[in-house]
């Protein structure tokens, strides 16, 4: 497979689990979510697609560097992409839990976890591509700060 094929697959990879994950949210936009207490730094709702998108597509960027990388460092590519993959893992499952079972306090120790692995995945892609790496920032900033809106929102609603 091509370099650009990798990384054209992970962005594909990435944008499905997006769309995936969104299926979850969607229904819960139009119905449960408008009804409860959120902070006045909660982004309007339009925000959320295109910011998620590039967050994305920055990921399998990224991650599709990470994965060109395999033959000259194995071991720590192979140690990168398991937990690029659990990241990802840990990025849909969050919105189950919040938009599918409306449960705030699992869904705050779940996007702790999720921060947690993405700094991880950050960590080890820096030690292979710089690049790939930053291309990571933007994300850990934006669930940071989806970190602090979940806590917000827990605590308005308890």
């Amino acid at each position: 497979m091509t370099k650009y094929l990798r990384i054209i697959n992970l962005v594909i990879v990435c944008l499905a689990v997006g769309y995936l994950s969104s299926k979850v949210t969607q229904a819960s936009i139009e119905s449960w979510y408008p009804l409860i207490k959120k902070p006045f730094f909660n982004p309007p709702n339009w925000v959320f697609a295109p910011v998620w998108t590039l967050l994305f597509v920055l990921m399998g960027i990224s991650g599709g560097l990470i994965w060109n990388q395999m033959a000259t460092k194995m071991p720590l590519v192979k140690k990168g992409m398991l937990f690029f993959i659990i990241q990802l893992a840990l990025n849909a499952l969050w919105s189950y839990i919040f938009f599918g079972l409306h449960n705030f306090l699992l869904a705050i120790v779940e996007i702790i976890l999720l921060w947690l692995m993405i700094y991880e995945t950050y960590f080890v892609f820096k030690q292979i591509d710089k690049k790939a790496a930053y291309l990571l920032i933007p994300y850990l900033i934006w669930v940071g700060f989806a970190t602090i809106l979940t806590g917000s929102i827990f605590w308005l609603n308890r």
